[in-house]
């Protein structure tokens, strides 16, 4: 399939810390959970890659499924050549615990479409 996006080998996303704050300026009451997580993309490949957007799928505690998919990565699209990392961070504002994976997509130096996966990991409520 000549459309079809490959896992890229030795491009790798970590989390680096994730932070927990209840309410806030602009926090809404329904949703008081705000989830502040810390990821670097490092190409360990042996390619460049051009990073395009990515897909995030959260899993509420309460069964609902959130997904969000979009262009570039916090407002940028990342270039890197091997050996680069991007470091970002972001948040997520829940009314519960959640469970977050998903991936980011891009292209590598020769035009081939790739992507790479976000580690699954857990947004907990202190004292859950």
């Amino acid at each position: 399939m000549p459309n079809s996006s490959q896992q890229l080998p030795g491009l790798l996303v970590q989390l680096d810390d994730l932070r927990y704050q209840y309410g806030g300026p602009g926090v809404p009451a329904r949703t008081p959970h705000v989830f502040i997580y810390f990821l670097t993309i490092t190409n360990l490949s042996d390619r460049a890659v051009h990073l395009l957007g990515r897909k995030w799928i959260i899993q509420e505690e309460g069964g609902e499924t959130i997904v969000v998919e979009g262009d570039k990565i916090v407002g940028e699209e990342p270039k890197l050549l091997p050996g680069e990392h991007f470091s970002y961070n972001s948040f997520h504002v829940g009314s519960c615990s959640a469970t977050a994976r998903g991936s980011f997509h891009g292209v590598d130096q020769f035009g081939e479409k790739i992507h790479c996966l976000i580690p699954e990991f857990e947004m907990r409520i202190p004292g859950e």
